[in-house]
Formats: C-alpha cells, sequence, structure tokens
C-alpha cells in the first residue's frame, strides 16, 4: 500500500525574489516562535472587565468608572495590536507586499490612539458639566467593581511580567500598570462618596484617569506615527552613521543616505557610495556591511557605488 504525503502548498511566484542568499541581510520578514496564549488571556480578561466597568459606570452614574473603563479599552488595544503584531508577522511578504505586515501594528496604533483622544476630550467635558450640576453616584457599586478591577489587573500584570521576550508584551505591562493607578481612582471615588457624599470627586478623579489615558495615548501616536514616517530608529544616530560611513577606507563621499525600520527592531539602510574605482568596491563594501553591523547594528544594506569621474 502507497502512502500518500499531503501536499504542500505550491511556493508564491514571487518568493525568489524575496529569498536571502549567502552575504544578504540575515533579516527575515517572518517572526516566529513566539506564544500568544497569555498576551490572548489578558485580552480577554481586560475586554470582558472593560465592559462590566462600563455598563456599571452608566448604571452607577459614575464618571471615574465610565473613565477607567476607557482606560482598561486603552490596555486591551495595547494587547490586542501585541497579539496582531505577533500573528501578523508569521505572514511572508508578498508579490503587493514585499516587506511584509510588520508596518499593520503601527497603523492599528495610529487609528487606536485618534480614537483614545477622542475619549478623553468627551470624560473631560461631561467631567465639567459634573463639576457645575454633580449627579448622584452609587458610592458602593463603584467601590466593589473598581476594586475588582484592581484584582484582575494585578493578575493581568503578573501574567505578562512572565513574558518578557516580546517587547509588545513588555510595552502592554506598562500599560497595564498604568491601570492600576486607575482602579484605584475609581476605588478612592467610591469611598469618598459614600462616607461623605462629597459627589465632584467622581469627575475629579475621571479627570485624573483621563490625564493618564492621555499620557499613553500620546506615547503609542508617537511612536506609529514615526514607524509610519519612516522615521530613524531611536537607537540608531543618523549622523554617526553618515560620519561612520565616509571613514571608512576607500569611501570617498557619502549621499542619498536613508535609515529606517522595516518592522519593529529591523532597521534597514540605503544609499549610494562614492569611490575611487569599481575595482575597489568588493573590498569596500566588506569593510561597509562589517561597520554597519558592528556599530550600529544594521545588516539590512542596500548601497550604490558611483566610481570618481
Amino acid at each position: 500500500m502507497t502512502a500518500h504525503l499531503p501536499h504542500s502548498p505550491p511556493p508564491s511566484p514571487s518568493a525568489h525574489l524575496h529569498a536571502h542568499h549567502a552575504g544578504d541581510a540575515k533579516h527575515v520578514h517572518i517572526i516566529e516562535g513566539r506564544r500568544q496564549g497569555t498576551l490572548a488571556i489578558a485580552l480577554t480578561l481586560t475586554l470582558l472587565f472593560a465592559v462590566v466597568e462600563a455598563v456599571t459606570g452608566v448604571l452607577a452614574n459614575s464618571l471615574a468608572l465610565i473613565s477607567d473603563a476607557g482606560h482598561m479599552v486603552t490596555d486591551a488595544a495595547a494587547l490586542g495590536l501585541a497579539l496582531l503584531a505577533q500573528l501578523i508577522a508569521k505572514r511572508g511578504p508578498s508579490a503587493r507586499y514585499s516587506f511584509g505586515f510588520g508596518r499593520a501594528e503601527a497603523l492599528a496604533a495610529f487609528v487606536n490612539a485618534l480614537a483614545m483622544l477622542a475619549l478623553v476630550a468627551w470624560i473631560v467635558f461631561e467631567a465639567a458639566h459634573r463639576f457645575a450640576a454633580p449627579r448622584q453616584v452609587q458610592g458602593v457599586a463603584v467601590f466593589i467593581v473598581a476594586l475588582i478591577g484592581l484584582v484582575i489587573n494585578i493578575g493581568i500584570a503578573w501574567m505578562l511580567s512572565r513574558d518578557q521576550t516580546s517587547i509588545n508584551t513588555r510595552a502592554a505591562l506598562v500599560n497595564v500598570m498604568g491601570d492600576l493607578l486607575g482602579s484605584i481612582a475609581a476605588i478612592a471615588a467610591g469611598v469618598i462618596i459614600y462616607f461623605t457624599g462629597w459627589m465632584q470627586v467622581d469627575p475629579l478623579l475621571s479627570v485624573l484617569v483621563s490625564l493618564l489615558i492621555l499620557k499613553s495615548t500620546v506615547g503609542v501616536l508617537r511612536e506609529s506615527y514615526h514607524t509610519l514616517m519612516e522615521g530613524v530608529p531611536h537607537t540608531i544616530d543618523y549622523l554617526q552613521v553618515g560620519t561612520d560611513l565616509a571613514g571608512v577606507a576607500g569611501v570617498l563621499s557619502v549621499h542619498d543616505l536613508h535609515v529606517w525600520d522595516m518592522s519593529p527592531g529591523q532597521p534597514a539602510l540605503i544609499g549610494h557610495l562614492q569611490i575611487g574605482s569599481m575595482r575597489e568596491w568588493p573590498e569596500v563594501l566588506r569593510l561597509v556591511n562589517e561597520m554597519l553591523l558592528e556599530r550600529h547594528g544594521i545588516d539590512h544594506v542596500t548601497l550604490q557605488p558611483e566610481a570618481r569621474a
């Protein structure tokens, strides 16, 4: 009896164009080996409790709970983006997207940040109205739900702290730690309202939580904008790269130099080098590649030599 092996899908027509041969960069367009279980659990818990907080906030008439729910949504977005980045990074490049799909994370982060800015504006607007005309808030309900939220955030932070292999996971952990402060603020609002009846503390603390949202949102907005605009990676000194290139033996001048991140942590460089003669190019290229990798961590290099006239 002849065994039939399952047929492998045919390679993409553009697969050979994306191949890396000997001497090419070690960068690959696919990231494998990441575990998504921790992120998926944290995302599920965060989203579910954000809904609970939002519904309870509306029923209890607590702007502090609603704002904390909004902060948990920012956490969920950070977790979701980290998970999405790990999943999308497994997709290889195609004939239409030759660099792969690493920038999908930055695009989603940028859109999410804009939505969060709108949420902050609404919270501050509503808080201003409640300062002028305080509304009755159910302090006990606010306290109980916020306390549960604090416990959940501590659990999520503990889970994320055990997975430090991904930069996205570490960034999500920072957001969750910020949400711990939001839960504490909501707890404080519930306690103060229950014992003193001072309703203005609810909009006051909601503004403080919205500032936490604003801080993390502005950071995400700045980073995603920088990536989408193909900015020079923060870990690389563009001017120093140009100086180091010009200092390589055989290089006469450097121009049309560009450095950017193809995907997080994967810098690339293109440029033109003027050299004495084309016979020198193989040795110059070897020295340049060694220097860029050793001093700046750049191994995805595309350079065009130009012989001196």
